[in-house]
């Protein structure tokens, strides 16, 4: 018998968003959706893609929201409050007895109110991991790790892990912070790895490729996507000026974010000559600029482990290239990169580690690596993952607590 409750998702960012969160959150919510009602509470206005739309499809409520540049720190936070005090509000209308809500930690307020309307509602609740606060605020040097505004979120995480049913992780390294709490358990936490969005398929490197042509030289170091406050810029700039004077390898940079806007800063002062940027790739022209580097970086601050997984990881490998991290290799990208020989795990702050992996890149005939890359990247198959949340889903519908389910 086909249990009676709900399915409630909560997201600030939602498709039209273009980012990778709204994605994400799309696709979960349409596979959850197959044998279930589903209502998307969204934080993102304007009409949505026709694939989103029509029978056997989620149901979407928009939530008043107010989105700032990401450097507008006070206006942003006081619009994250507004938003997740307007989606508690929603949630004590849509929620019922017995239903499930399911929400992810961006904005880091948003948690707090859908465990508290869905406990209000008798409702269950699950949160989607992608980033620890306080501790990727501190990581990020925005908090001290003994600040009252730190101490205070730790213990607002303890209550708020003790009310949810399920914490789904994206990396195997955020178990270890998350049982730190008193109000975590085992019982309650689910690995579900994020998957690449591109099918995975060698794609050679190609002369003719638009994203290359004007690059000169023989071997290209990518670097793309959102460049937030967990990311090192600087680590990036410092590399490429130790790197200047070998003319064969240059940097393809193309991003947004605050990271991306210090990258511009630092080459306005510096006007490296094998630095380029290009504007903002489409989502139509993805997969022909991960086709257009040789190498890709990832850059991180110190302290990532258990605290941030790069979801733009995943389609690197899709397309067949090697990585370098730069991250602490307990974080759960480095594992993935050493298990499967995918690259490279360069230690934060140190620039020449970060310009002798890249040197070692381009000495190294890539196809092995390539292939590796794209064997791993099967493994995080969407199929598979939209299947492990409706598990997840599924257990909270017929059991709240998940009691002896592992």
């Amino acid at each position: 018998m086909q249990p009676r409750g709900k399915i409630v998702v909560a997201s600030q960012h939602y498709p039209p968003d273009p980012s990778t969160t709204a994605a994400i959150m799309a696709e979960i919510a349409c596979r959850l959706a197959v044998g279930h009602d589903v209502v998307v509470l969204s934080g993102t206005p304007g009409a949505l893609p026709a694939s989103q739309t029509g029978p056997g499809k989620p149901r979407v409520i928009a939530v008043k929201n107010r989105m700032t540049g990401k450097a507008a720190l006070v206006r942003r936070a006081l619009a994250e409050i507004l938003f997740a005090l307007r989606t508690f509000l929603a949630l004590t209308k849509v929620l019922k007895r017995g239903d499930v809500v399911l929400t992810v930690t961006a904005p880091f307020m948003l948690p707090y109110a859908v465990a508290a309307a869905a406990r209000l509602k008798g409702a269950r609740s699950a949160l989607i991991m992608h980033d620890l606060f306080p501790d990727v605020l501190v990581m990020a040097g925005l908090l001290k790790p003994r600040s009252i505004v730190t101490r205070v979120i730790r213990a607002a995480n303890a209550h708020l892990f003790r009310a949810l049913n399920a914490v789904i992780t994206i990396g195997r390294d955020a178990e270890g912070p998350l049982l730190r709490y008193r109000g975590m358990t085992a019982n309650k936490i689910r690995f579900i790895p994020n998957w690449a969005t591109l099918v995975p398929a060698l794609r050679p490197v190609a002369a003719d490729n638009p994203f290359r042509r004007a690059v000169p030289a023989r071997f290209v170091v990518g670097l793309s996507g959102n460049l937030g406050f967990t990311h090192d810029p600087e680590i990036v700039f410092e590399a490429a000026r130790l790197l200047r004077p070998e003319t064969d390898i240059h940097f393809l940079l193309s991003g947004w974010g605050i990271g991306f806007e210090r990258l511009k800063q630092l080459q306005a002062e510096s006007n490296l000559p094998n630095v380029s940027f290009v504007p903002r790739v489409e989502d139509a022209e993805l997969e022909a600029f991960l086709a257009a580097a040789d190498v890709w970086i990832i850059p991180y601050r110190k302290n990532v482990a258990g605290v941030s997984v790069p979801s733009r990881f995943y389609n690197l490998l899709a397309v067949g290239r090697p990585v370098v991290l730069v991250s602490e290799p307990e974080a759960e990208a480095a594992l993935t990169v050493v298990e499967n020989g995918l690259g490279w795990v360069v230690a934060p702050g140190r620039p020449e580690e970060l310009a002798d992996a890249i040197r070692a890149a381009a000495g190294t005939d890539a196809k092995a690596i390539a292939d590796r890359a794209v064997k791993a990247a099967a493994k995080f198959d969407r199929a598979a993952a939209m299947d492990a949340y409706a598990g997840v889903i599924d257990e909270l519908l017929g059991n709240p607590e998940l009691a002896g389910q592992r």
